[in-house]
């Protein structure tokens, strides 16, 4: 390098200077230049780049709800449910990198049951809100499922609803939804336990709460809530289910309740309990008890469960009674001959609309179905259909009901229903 390259500055520096460039140029007018031209024209870019574009707003929903939720989340991402971290010999879980990798790869499944997830959520929200002592019982159910519908994009057995809208009151513990022509009204001092579901591609968010607007079972409800809560924490990867079942009934079992005067103990129903939930089958085979003393199974990686829990102010033992609404095909059921054909055209409906998922005698009344229950008994009588009668206490006594799925990750426990209504 030529000795003239090199300039030295008044600080000690060196400055280096291409050939044959006038000394006595400024070298300061040069430092405010480049490629761009003028300095105040570069300034005025900088500003203008530097000016953030407003951001689109995301569709809000309307009210009533109308908004399809693939439409307010338009990256197709749709939000988590509540995460809660396994613990003891399971905490390796929240750090492994291999189980992180499982999960990404099933990153789609869990993608559509949030999705399901969050149809429930806003759903529950809206019902609540309109719920009233006078209501028709087939409004609210129509009314609730008509939004279901709307929100989840309803496409045959793709999206839509997952089973029957149960609202059953008082005595009734489950599997009662108002069949065509029901005349019955929701009363000041009923309690309606409200129990629906949703699913995409099969995969199916199972989510249950209990209304009362006489504030006197309000202890009644808070029993069934606390101990889905617990049996939710005591859930997780090689838990056995007796053990899940021992700590709900501890928790219901310490409540009281006073109605009209005279205390009564809160119980677990005995014969109810959670389950399994899988693809297209709302009850896969493991059950969840609500008393100590049930099955030695364990949980396991990847399942999904609902937590549902029970509370009565009676015996605690329900039996099937009153006119049957809910029915779902049998899982198991091959092919099965059939000699009437108004039953073979049935099972045709069934099988397009429904498969394996539950229905009810209103649902085939909205595809046109008429004069249908002998075909419908011949089903049932054949096996390939499956009746599910109302559940009643013994002792017609008030009951309660709390419920949430939860999906146990290779990471972590995912409450995919939970929401901040609960």
């Amino acid at each position: 390098m030529a000795s003239e390259d090199l300039k030295v500055l008044e600080n000690g520096g060196l400055l280096l200077e291409p050939p044959n460039v006038n000394s006595d140029v400024d070298l300061s007018s040069l430092s405010l230049k480049d490629e761009e031209g003028d300095p105040k024209e570069v300034a005025k870019k900088k500003k203008k780049k530097s000016k953030t574009k407003k951001k689109k707003e995301l569709p809000e929903q309307t009210n009533p709800p109308s908004t399809p939720v693939v439409d307010l989340f338009p990256s197709g991402e749709f939000p988590e449910g509540q995460i809660q971290e396994y613990k003891d010999d399971n905490l390796w879980r929240t750090t492994s990198e291999e189980k992180r990798e499982l999960e990404r790869l099933e990153k789609p499944v869990y993608n559509s049951v949030r999705q399901a997830a969050e149809v429930h959520r806003q759903v529950r929200k809206y019902i609540k809100g309109i719920l009233r002592p006078g209501m028709l019982m087939t409004d609210l159910c129509e009314t609730l499922e008509d939004t279901v519908r709307k929100l989840i994009s309803e496409n045959g057995l793709q999206a839509g609803i997952a089973f029957p809208t149960g609202c059953s009151l008082n005595w009734v513990a489950a599997h009662w939804t108002p069949n065509t022509g029901d005349k019955t009204v929701l009363q000041y001092d009923d309690v309606m336990k409200l129990d629906f579901g949703t699913q995409i591609d099969g995969y199916i968010v199972d989510c249950a709460f209990t209304v009362a607007f006489n504030p006197m079972f309000d202890p009644l409800l808070e029993a069934s809530r606390e101990a889905t809560n617990i049996g939710i924490k005591e859930s997780g990867i090689d838990v056995r289910l007796c053990d899940v079942g021992a700590a709900i009934q501890e928790v219901m079992e310490s409540y009281e309740v006073e109605i009209n005067g005279k205390v009564f103990q809160v119980k677990s129903i005995r014969n109810l309990n959670g389950h399994s939930i899988g693809r297209y089958q709302i009850h896969a085979g493991k059950s969840v008890p609500i008393v100590k003393g049930g099955e030695q199974t364990k949980m396991e990686e990847g399942e999904f469960f609902a937590i549902e829990t029970f509370a009565s102010t009676g015996k605690g033992y329900v039996r099937e009674d009153l006119e049957c609404s809910h029915y779902m095909k049998n899982y198991e059921a091959g092919h099965i001959p059939l000699r009437l054909p108004r039953a073979k055209q049935l099972l045709a409906t069934i099988n397009k609309n429904f498969s394996t998922l539950a229905f009810c005698r209103r649902y085939l009344d909205r595809l046109g179905e008429t004069k249908y229950l002998m075909a419908l008994k011949n089903l049932c009588d054949a096996g390939i259909v499956q009746p599910y009668p109302p559940l009643c206490d013994i002792k017609g006594s008030y009951v309660s009901q709390f419920e949430h799925t939860i999906l146990l990750r290779p990471t972590c426990k995912e409450v995919i229903s939970r929401g901040d209504d609960y």
